[in-house]
């Protein structure tokens, strides 16, 4: 009898081997891989027509220069332009007509573009610096001044309390002296710190781009750090949103100074070494009319979504309309802007999470692979955000762009020619969520090493994050920064530097074995919050009406760091010491951590990174005498920074000056409870 023949339709398929390194790298994506490709396909596409009608991605990215109110010297004047398809007229309006909304009606051009020009010889004097203006726009529900969408600069009247726009001409331009300054040199690994500067002062005011300048970059390089990431550039109407509800998006805030004194700002990081990150915000933007552009002509969907989709269910504000070209456009040129005109050297980009999916990320696990492929993804924000990686990596080699993301999306952080979205970190939004769970709810005694190691180096394999133990989310009012929930009501009673309170003890070494952890196995860069560095004593709590407008805590009490018989001191003094060794050694810039020893009895953890052996002993009593454990290389070694020091407020229990050798692999050290020791080869 003839064998029968297996039908085909039955015969399984050969495995599809991938062809996109994201992919091959990790065997989960293998099923997904077309979805990638789509996405990679659908942005080739969208470039080449870029390029068509552009020339280039870089110059597609001038809708600023198009936009708004520009001074055009081969006309002779000033053009005003606004993208409105949607309206039945505007008219320029201001002081320079008497805010006459027949004096200067703009004309329709092609693709919902109007515009109105302004002879020098009938403007120039009358459009002098400092002078405000606005748009009034008419729709089919009447006519309203507004803002113009690409304004420059935004000033708010003190009486009224009324935005407008305002015309900047400073007499002459800035002169930039950071022509030698590069990003890759300065920063091998980002130590990032996070920065507001309206609240860098100590006294109950609005600190200035000059001040910050001047007062603060020098403690930021002092402390070794060598990123500022600056919070609430980005104009915005109500300065309690730290700067995340934002109107204008071409407009560096007035409240701080002018965009001479932000410009020196940059210049001034640059000249010390510090590369200067800005919190960009294209995840929203407000949907005050008033102040930004919610149905700036009518439609009801030109920026943003129209209807639900365009509203932010948890955030209050709305959402933009990444699939729309010239939203792409608006967008891209507000990057292209902040790099060329103030040069920023990158961006941390807020929100991301909720731009990458339908539903924002809220109230959803993200347990598996479905989560990120199906169709929840808005894969109009992914292209933009592709889009807008490669704008950046393009126009300014080696900037720095970081993704808001507590999704864990994979290929979020990888170039886009391997399937990725394009960007070089994400922040490790894990980390501080599992610091301030363990302090709330689990007795020291009982701290779970296996899940704190976990939490720690828990990342994807060649996608490199920015550890934190906390950042501006955790020090804002109803909430408690880490020296908050550690120091309690000591924070304000027991801070002197020779205080022998127990529970400030507890309270100073846990500060220092978190950060300790935090940085030296948690990513490939590190970040920090303004004063957190020193345990800053108070929340961030903006004037606001329910706290009778009162800037007793928007504001750094700089003085407490500065006062040697405080506590404050003691640990500004170990967070220095931590970040020039990682500096040092290039400890971030190494690979991933390497569990040496994880004693559950002991409460200790041992670990190697860089070359340097980290040992922490987290027992809330128990100090090991001859505590044993296995090193990878053979050789003496010595203490390089321990926790106990006294100027770090410890009690100088190991010797630091003792040489250290190892027997069959194995090191003896002495480890008090609660300190943190790391060695190094001698």
């Amino acid at each position: 009898m003839a064998k029968s023949k297996t039908p085909a339709s039955t015969i399984p398929p050969a495995p599809r081997r991938p062809s996109l390194a994201l992919a091959k790298n990790d065997p989960w994506l293998v099923p997904y891989e077309p979805v990638l490709q789509r996405r990679l396909e659908r942005l080739r596409a969208r470039l080449a027509e870029i390029e068509q009608y552009h020339g280039s991605l870089s110059q597609y990215a001038t809708a600023h220069q198009q936009l708004g109110l520009n001074h055009d010297a081969s006309r002779g004047g000033y053009v005003y332009r606004e993208w409105a398809p949607g309206a039945e007229a505007l008219a320029l309006i201001g002081d320079f007509n008497g805010w006459d909304r027949r004096a200067n009606p703009l004309q329709r051009l092609d693709f919902g573009v109007w515009e109105v020009f302004l002879p020098d010889s009938e403007y120039l004097d009358r459009l002098a610096p400092g002078s405000r203006y606005k748009v009034h726009v008419v729709t089919a529900a009447g006519g309203k001044d507004r803002l113009p969408a690409a304004l420059r600069r935004a000033v708010q009247d003190e009486q009224t309390k009324d935005f407008a726009a305002q015309v900047w001409r400073p007499a002459a331009p800035f002169v930039w002296t950071d022509q030698k300054f590069k990003i890759a040199a300065a920063v091998p690994e980002p130590l990032i710190y996070e920065a507001h500067v309206g609240m860098a002062t100590e006294e109950g005011r609005v600190g200035t781009y000059r001040e910050f300048a001047e007062n603060i970059l020098p403690r930021i390089a002092a402390a070794g750090y060598n990123v500022v990431q600056l919070m609430a550039i980005m104009e915005h109407p109500y300065y309690g949103s730290f700067g995340y509800h934002v109107a204008n998006l071409f407009a560096a805030s007035s409240r701080f100074g002018t965009p001479e004194d932000l410009k020196f700002l940059v210049n001034e990081a640059h000249r010390r070494g510090i590369a200067v990150l800005l919190d960009i915000v294209h995840s929203h933007a407000v949907k005050n009319e008033a102040e930004g552009l919610a149905d700036f002509d009518g439609s009801g969907n030109l920026y943003f979504h129209k209807g639900a989709r365009g509203n932010h269910p948890g955030w209050d504000s709305k959402l933009f309309d990444y699939g729309r070209p010239e939203v792409q456009q608006f967008l891209l040129s507000n990057l292209r802007y902040w790099l060329e005109e103030f040069h920023f050297d990158g961006f941390r980009f807020d929100g991301v999470t909720s731009m990458l999916y339908h539903h924002h990320g809220e109230g959803v696990a993200f347990v598996g692979y479905d989560n990120y492929f199906g169709p929840a993804a808005d894969e109009d924000a992914i292209l933009y955000l592709q889009l807008a990686t490669t704008l950046a990596h393009e126009f300014k080699k080696g900037s720095l762009l970081i993704a808001e993301d507590m999704s864990g999306l994979p290929g979020l952080c990888r170039p886009i020619k391997e399937g990725g979205v394009g960007f070089d970190y994400r922040l490790a939004m894990g980390i501080p969520d599992f610091w301030i769970k363990l302090l709330k709810h689990t007795p020291d005694e009982h701290w779970p090493l296996g899940d704190l190691w976990h939490t720690l180096t828990n990342r994807r394999v060649g996608e490199k994050t920015i550890a934190y133990a906390e950042s501006h989310d955790q020090a804002l009012v109803g909430d408690k920064t880490l020296a908050h929930w550690l120091f309690d009501a000591g924070i304000y009673t027991h801070m002197q530097a020779h205080d022998p309170d127990p529970g400030a003890a507890r309270a100073l070494a846990l500060h220092k074995l978190i950060r300790l952890l935090t940085l030296a196995a948690g990513g490939e860069g590190y970040l920090t919050f303004i004063g957190n560095e020193f345990g800053h004593p108070e929340w961030v709590d903006f004037p606001r009406e329910g706290n009778n407008w009162s800037y007793h805590f928007a504001r750094r009490q700089w003085s407490l760091a500065d006062n040697p018989d405080l506590k404050f001191q003691q640990l500004g003094n170990f967070d220095k010491a931590l970040v020039h060794l990682a500096r040092a050694r290039h400890l971030l810039a190494a690979g991933p951590a390497t569990l040496l020893k994880h004693d559950e009895e002991n409460k200790v953890l041992v670990f190697e990174r860089g070359g340097l052996v980290f040992v922490v002993n987290l027992h809330v009593e128990k100090s090991l005498t001859d505590y044993r454990f296995w090193v990878t290389e053979e050789g003496k070694y010595r203490v390089v920074l321990s926790s106990d020091n006294r100027q770090f407020g410890g009690f100088d229990r190991p010797d630091e000056s003792f040489e250290y050798e190892t027997y069959e692999h194995q090191l003896s050290l002495y480890v008090p409870s609660r300190v943190a020791l790391v060695l190094a080869m001698s």
